[in-house]
């Protein structure tokens, strides 16, 4: 397992990206499910560094395991900023229009149905997300 912190800032994303795009390279993760990871990991990366901490900056913990039977990824997402599990909330309809559906909650969707495994649990004061991609 490799581990990465960092503030928990929008502008740090590029790093995250990087630090993880290189295990899946490593790994030898094909384009397409790279280009997968790499829009999850910006929507759960780019939530918490805006909703996490409220108008304060905290840290945000990005750990990337690989797998061999099968060759999978898992990546666990930690902070300490407020509560919250965004796979509590329902799905939005998405067969009504933009227009009339509720604002907030796609980014999650498209994260819970490109990925092959989505976990959340809230433990000794952590918010922890993880997510799972076989890469075969």
């Amino acid at each position: 397992m490799k581990e990465l912190v960092v503030e928990a800032d929008v502008n740090n994303l590029f790093e995250v990206q990087m630090f993880i795009d290189e295990q899946l390279e490593e790994a030898g993760c094909s384009m397409p499910a790279q280009i997968a990871i790499d829009v999850a990991v910006e929507e759960l990366f780019v939530n918490i560094a805006s909703y996490a901490y409220g108008e304060e900056i905290g840290v945000a913990v990005v750990q990337v395991s690989v797998h061999e039977d099968p060759l999978s990824v898992e990546i666990t997402f930690m902070d300490n900023g407020e509560q919250y599990d965004p796979l509590a909330k329902p799905d939005p309809d998405t067969t009504l229009s933009v227009d009339e559906r509720k604002k907030g909650g796609l980014g999650i969707f498209m994260v819970k149905n490109s990925m092959d495994d989505i976990n959340y649990e809230y433990k000794d004061g952590k918010n922890i997300l993880t997510i799972k991609k076989n890469l075969n």
